[in-house]
């Protein structure tokens, strides 16, 4: 799914008015008769008293449907409009002579003196400011929404957080509404998937408004969400007359004394996700662990207690390296002449992404196509700082073209950079915060890329992959708390069943 900029959610509104055609004045109406459909399933109360707050554009015009419907359907409703500026929308005049119908009379907020007093158990419905904002708000509209903030109780926000920009950061962080949910029309934007924004959002919802597809699918645009959809396309089932040389030859290279759980999980993971055959590559000391541990994978090994040949004889299709071979010299030393005898495409994650950081020249020796793995740290020092998460998303498309590889910055809603676009995924939850997630996600990359997955299918597919098993074991009724690598492991098959 295309995540679009305000502008070109305005371009798509307009084309739907054209094309339909369709009064935006309808438009508006269904969007919020969606909106209030939602809301009337969210409520559990019908007594609670619902305070909606309204801006005098569209967003504001959203809010007076919403308002409207509720009224109509009994609901306790307190309407308020935020004359933030004199210009009404005209979608807005009309809804509020609307309301006026219904004999229920807005109150006008000019002043700190016309804000209502809120009660814990009531709920807000944030309708002030849609995805138009250009500025954070100031004067009374700013401490409105530290009212509405410090009213300590729910708040659905329509399209946007009022204060929030779609596409830039924040620039004053006590003049935006905190929501409990959002309500976003269409398309999902990208402020949602943002990590300085958490504190704005806590659920979103994409409601389908019925905007010209045709107009929406010819749009250009960077980043994507990865959804259902995207991951059939990708994933194929076996066929019958398959075996295992069908399915490719991993060679997982890591671990040092003391990490050769490492090996284990991310062996095992590539086994359990389709990989013909497994090899580990590790340091003699974790023979025995491995072979015990995981009969099915293949063992070669190198010095005792740390990697510093890379002399394997394996003739693998696909190389995950990295995690727990450490940073020691003769470590270094070996990485960099493997890097320059393999042609193999690569997963590299942890201690890899550490040397090459230490080392940037080696940079220019991982083969194209290959897959970086960092989390938020270790990308920070391939790359350096940044001042927010906007200058963070710059510098990951940049770092990708750079180096012509697929990059998987992890974390909540993990980014997918290839070729100057951005897949975001919104499987998992923080369960997947747990020792050895990571090792578990680079097995699974190097095993979808072993079975003929295009690098940047196999990024896709896997993170896809890895965050629903957190996500079914949780619906499974399994703690987030205990939830552990090896579970993430375990849930495979329930993945695959779903897809």
């Amino acid at each position: 799914m295309k995540i679009l900029s305000s502008k070109q959610m305005y371009q798509a509104d307009l084309a739907t008015i054209q094309k339909k055609p369709i009064l935006s004045l309808n438009l508006m109406e269904h969007a919020s008769l969606l909106c209030f459909n939602w809301i009337s399933n969210y409520l559990t109360n019908k007594n609670q008293i619902i305070h909606i707050f309204c801006g005098i554009g569209n967003n504001g015009g959203d809010g007076l449907v919403i308002a409207r419907k509720l009224i109509q359907n009994k609901y306790e409703v307190k309407t308020y409009i935020v004359n933030f500026s004199n210009k009404r929308s005209d979608d807005f005049i009309v809804n509020y002579n609307r309301l006026l119908k219904l004999k229920h009379k807005p109150n006008e907020i000019n002043s700190f003196d016309d804000f209502p007093l809120i009660k814990n158990n009531e709920l807000i419905i944030d309708a002030i400011f849609g995805i138009g904002l250009s500025r954070s708000p100031e004067g009374f509209v700013k401490e409105l929404i530290q009212c509405i903030n410090e009213s300590n109780t729910n708040t659905i926000s329509i399209d946007l957080p009022s204060g929030l920009f779609s596409e830039s950061h924040v620039f004053d962080t006590d003049a935006v509404v905190r929501s409990t949910e959002v309500l976003t029309f269409q398309n999902p934007k990208i402020a949602f998937l943002i990590p300085d924004n958490q504190k704005y959002i806590k659920n979103w919802h994409v409601l389908d408004i019925g905007l010209d597809q045709d107009e929406i699918n010819s749009m250009e645009t960077n980043y994507y969400i990865i959804d259902k959809t995207k991951i059939r396309s990708i994933y194929t089932k076996r066929e019958r007359f398959s075996h295992k040389g069908t399915f490719g030859h991993n060679l997982i290279i890591r671990g040092s004394y003391g990490k050769i759980g490492a090996v284990v999980l991310a062996s095992k993971a590539a086994l359990k996700i389709g990989s013909g055959l497994v090899t580990a590559y590790i340091p003699k000391c974790g023979y025995e662990i491995v072979q015990t541990s995981i009969p099915e994978v293949m063992v070669e090994v190198d010095a005792e207690e740390q990697l510093e040949f890379f002399n394997y004889k394996s003739k693998a299709t696909v190389i995950g390296i990295g995690v727990g071979i450490g940073t020691g010299e003769k470590t270094c030393i070996g990485f960099r002449k493997f890097l320059k005898e393999n042609r193999l495409p690569l997963i590299i994650d942890a201690d890899g992404l550490n040397i090459l950081a230490k080392h940037n020249e080696l940079l220019s020796l991982i083969p194209e196509n290959s897959v970086l793995t960092p989390h938020p740290q270790e990308f920070k020092r391939l790359v350096g700082k940044w001042k927010n998460d906007y200058e963070k998303i710059e510098k990951l498309i940049e770092f990708s073209s750079n180096i012509d590889c697929v990059i998987v910055l992890k974390g909540a809603y993990t980014a997918i950079a290839f070729q100057n676009k951005i897949y975001f995924n919104t499987t998992g939850n923080p369960a997947l915060a747990t020792a050895g997630s990571g090792d578990v996600l680079t097995g699974i990359i190097t095993g979808l890329i072993a079975q003929k997955h295009s690098p940047l299918n196999a990024a896709i597919l896997g993170v896809y992959l890895h965050g629903k098993t957190a996500d079914i074991a949780i619906e499974n009724n399994q703690s987030m708390e205990t939830f552990t690598a090896s579970d993430c492991i375990d849930y495979f098959g329930k993945v695959f069943k779903e897809l």
